[in-house]
């Protein structure tokens, strides 16, 4: 109980964290997912809003853990406290979702994009000479898989003949009998996670379409090249921290241990791994001034593609990815029938983590 709250009070810290610092890393000319001129970055509509936005941040986190805290201080049960954590969530897009629209209202009432030359910069360079994929940063995670699978090949004949595959509270409330499928079912899980974090890193991230500044463009693509590197890295070692949560989870399986911390084996590589990603893409998250000349082109208005300033669509637009607006990284173009193949595929391999989590 307490190691639930100690997480869920972690993780509610951390998505505030998240939350307040965003705006300050993001792309100025595009605040709140609203496309700007560079000249109206720094507009006093985009600034009182950004106080704005994280007064409502604040606020929304400190009501959530208020109602948090009651109602486990009334029914004593831990599950209010994860779930203010997802609403924390739903109200941080609510803050933003008001700043983006206060913002459109004033670039449209302002006319902000009149007289202005927009302009598309691509950097062709990307499939003649992409970037190398940093496979070195695979091998992490496929020396975690292989090393799980020989430790379960040895330990297989002491195994307990009924193995216990779900924990809840310390208490093993699901037990199955010993074979090769229960056995290595988290073994097939680390080979599933790592294949598809790899297959998104090389064949997603790589080929996703940059968001090059027509106003900066040589710089611009050089810094696109990097962030690409930097976040196929963070995806390869996210999948390594993954891989060892389930070396874990299977240990405490093979040999019976039952605790009520063991689902902290599960979380805190993984969270470890999440901070640690998030942390280096924010540092990285602005393309650096170089002291390139300014072309004179803005960035092409096209925030009629922009669903609340978060989700892309575009059927004319065959890129599968797209850098995100708002946060860091990419984002799906959800008018790309790809895109919900690669979600259902998301969706199932989190359901089948949570599935054989343990839970303390």
């Amino acid at each position: 109980m307490t190691i639930a709250i100690v997480l869920s009070s972690v993780l509610s810290a951390l998505v505030l964290a998240v939350a307040l610092v965003l705006p300050s890393i993001n792309s100025p000319t595009a605040p709140f997912g609203v496309r700007v001129p560079e000249q109206h970055a720094d507009d006093p509509t985009v600034l009182r809003q950004t106080r704005i936005y994280r007064w409502r941040v604040v606020a929304s986190w400190i009501a959530a853990a208020v109602v948090a805290v009651v109602i486990y201080g009334l029914t004593g049960e831990t599950l209010p406290l994860p779930l203010s954590v997802l609403v924390l969530v739903g109200l941080w897009y609510g803050c933003f979702f008001l700043a983006n629209r206060e913002i459109r209202a004033a670039k449209a009432a302002g006319g902000w994009y009149e007289g202005l030359h927009q302009g598309i910069a691509v950097d062709t360079g990307l499939r003649t000479d992409p970037p190398r994929f940093p496979w070195l940063w695979l091998a992490p995670a496929l020396i975690v898989t292989v090393a799980t699978a020989v430790i379960g090949v040895l330990s297989y004949p002491s195994m307990p003949e009924v193995l216990a595959v779900h924990y809840a509270n310390g208490v093993p409330n699901r037990l199955a009998a010993k074979s090769v499928g229960t056995a290595f079912s988290l073994v097939f899980v680390q080979i599933g996670v790592t294949a598809l974090l790899a297959g998104m890193a090389a064949a997603v991230i790589f080929r996703s379409r940059p968001d090059v500044d027509p106003a900066h463009p040589a710089g611009s693509a050089r810094w696109h090249r990097h962030y690409m590197a930097l976040a196929a890295k963070a995806l390869l070692g996210l999948a390594a921290m993954i891989d060892l949560a389930m070396l874990g989870s299977s240990l405490l399986m093979w040999t019976g241990t039952a605790t009520s911390w063991a689902h902290l084996v599960v979380a805190l590589p993984i969270l470890a791994a999440v901070v640690v990603a998030a942390v280096v893409l924010a540092r990285n998250n602005r393309e650096p001034d170089q002291g390139e000349e300014d072309t004179g082109l803005s960035h092409r208005d096209d925030d009629r593609y922009w669903r609340g300033g978060l989700f892309y669509f575009n059927r004319e637009d065959r890129a599968l990815l797209v850098p995100r607006r708002f946060g860091l990284g990419w984002t799906f173009n959800f008018g790309n029938p790809t895109a919900a193949m690669l979600l259902v595929g998301l969706v199932a391999l989190i359901g089948i983590v949570i599935t054989v989590r343990f839970e303390g």
